[in-house]
């Protein structure tokens, strides 16, 4: 495996099935770092080899009995509840558990690496309940639900139905996990579940970002905006970097259109005396401030990127075991501050995603307001047909739900196990409550899409598109014909949403 994890890795994990290879360096990283913390540990105090955890810390506990401590805390933390999160939510939490212990800082023994290898080039997808994490010792309950399966108990994911994981591990040759020095507080104690939940929000994020861009000169292109609005002398003069980027992809998709005006054409040829125009100077917002309002959000992504990428990268369980310095530490690295915050900035910056597409819809289904096309593109009999009128209710109503699960989960602490865990992050709720601002948003744009298809339609505007926005019209298309008669919809928007999400389109 490559020296660092990255998300473009991870993705190629989850979704195209590679496989992950460990190297021997990573190995011997892993293989020291438990030789030095076997010989260390002898006849001294430390966390969670010889104590209790968390607020029981103060009891030491028994030579006799250090194994039993390791199961016990697997076992007791795997409380769980509600539905499983979805197999490639688990397989990236799986994953980003191994970057932690592949940073060599963990003190545990090889195999616990290697039969966590296993489950995921195996696809062996653990049964981790949604709820459970404070993220603040980490996502203690749902890496517990993970450990629970290492050592060959509950139950698993595999091919499609759910089992016994002592019998799928049995029929796979995977051997369960052994308790050697510190195994079960290290499975159980890390952000690797809020991680992982994070590292497949962010590709989808991206992806929406890059719909969303797309989707925006495509309504430039029907509603024949001027082209400046995406200028480089324009934006450039907003020293922000976002803005620019989002205004150069735009340049470069609608580059091959022929819908786009040009003022210096039309407005700057001095002969226009009017007192009023009827194509509009500057269009509405939602149109015209697409680099505006989506430059924050790529930028709001680039730093989530990075801090998903650090985090796949670092130990963070507690104690932290250094063989170079030759000690073990005590600290917090557990503690989910930082993907907490960073998920509930992409929710809050999707949200505005939902937000403008949903803008957009309208300026596309209200003719008193775009002038140039029928209301709810009704290409049928106005009173008797409905066109897409039906379709804005449900926009509207998830752009709704959105806005309200904008309100930052990050700022929730609650104090918990008897006041020891006093601030938490709740890094985990972040994650999933901005994986379902995720999933509406995309709700939200393939219904956008479909609309948009269906205004080239009403506009005969296809052969004038920008050869993006053509490609855009013909996916559409192999998914929604043409609406002329009134039809359900509620087929198409779910194969739509799926076909956004596809990284192939």
């Amino acid at each position: 495996m490559e020296n660092r994890l990255t998300l473009d890795l991870l993705e190629q994990v989850v979704y195209e099935g590679r496989k992950l290879e460990i190297g021997p360096e990573a190995m011997d990283c892993v293989r020291r770092s438990y030789d030095f913390l076997e010989r260390f540990s002898r006849e001294k105090v430390i966390y969670g080899i010889n104590t209790g955890f968390g607020p029981m810390a103060q009891w030491r506990v028994e030579d006799a009995h250090l194994k039993e401590l390791q199961y016990n805390i697997i076992r007791s933390h795997s409380t769980g509840a509600g539905a499983p999160l979805d197999d490639d939510q688990a397989l990236a939490a799986m994953i980003a558990r191994l970057g932690t212990f592949l940073q060599g800082r963990s003190g545990i023994h090889p195999e616990l690496v290697e039969t966590l290898l296993a489950f995921i080039n195996q696809r062996v997808i653990p049964f981790i309940p949604q709820h459970g994490s404070v993220g603040a010792s980490g996502d203690l309950v749902q890496l517990a639900h993970i450990a629970l399966n290492l050592i060959g108990e509950g139950e698993v994911h595999y091919q499609g139905e759910w089992r016994p994981a002592g019998e799928v591990m049995a029929a796979l040759g995977i051997k369960p996990v052994q308790i050697h020095i510190r195994e079960g507080l290290s499975a159980t104690n890390g952000t690797s579940v809020m991680t992982g939940v994070g590292c497949i929000n962010q590709l989808l994020a991206e992806r929406l970002l890059d719909r969303s861009v797309l989707a925006a000169v495509w309504m430039n292109e029907i509603a024949s905006s001027y082209d400046d609005l995406m200028a480089e002398p324009l934006n450039a003069v907003r020293r922000q970097d976002g803005q620019q980027e989002i205004a150069r992809r735009m340049r470069e998709l609608a580059a091959s259109s022929r819908c786009l005006r040009k003022r210096e054409h039309d407005l700057y040829d001095g002969r226009h005396l009017e007192k009023t125009f009827g194509h509009k100077v500057q269009p509405y917002y939602s149109l015209r401030c697409i680099p505006q309002v989506l430059g924050p959000v790529q930028e709001t992504l680039a730093n989530a990127r990075r801090v998903l990428e650090n985090e796949l990268n670092s130990a963070c369980d507690n104690p932290i075991v250094d063989p170079d310095t030759g000690s073990v530490y005590h600290g917090g690295n557990f503690h989910g501050d930082y993907i907490s915050l960073e998920q509930d900035k992409v929710k809050i910056a999707l949200v505005r995603v939902a937000m403008t597409a949903e803008r957009q819809l309208n300026y596309l289904f209200h003719d008193r307001i775009n002038g140039i096309l029928p209301p709810f593109l009704n290409t049928g009999t106005l009173g008797l047909n409905y066109g897409m009128q039906a379709c804005q209710f449900t926009a509207t109503s998830t752009t709704a739900e959105c806005q309200t699960l904008a309100m930052p989960n990050y700022v929730h602490s609650i104090p918990n196990n008897n006041d020891n865990q006093d601030i938490v992050s709740m890094g985990t709720n972040s994650a999933l409550l901005c994986r379902r601002v995720v999933d509406n948003a995309f709700q939200v744009m393939a219904i956008q899409y479909i609309a948009l298809a269906q205004a080239t339609d009403c506009l005969n505007l296809y052969d004038k598109l920008c050869d993006a926005s053509r490609a855009a019209y013909d996916a559409v298309r192999t998914i929604q014909p043409h609406i002329q008669e009134d039809t359900p919809f509620y087929k198409e928007i779910d194969r739509m949403v799926r076909m956004l999400k596809d990284k192939s389109l």
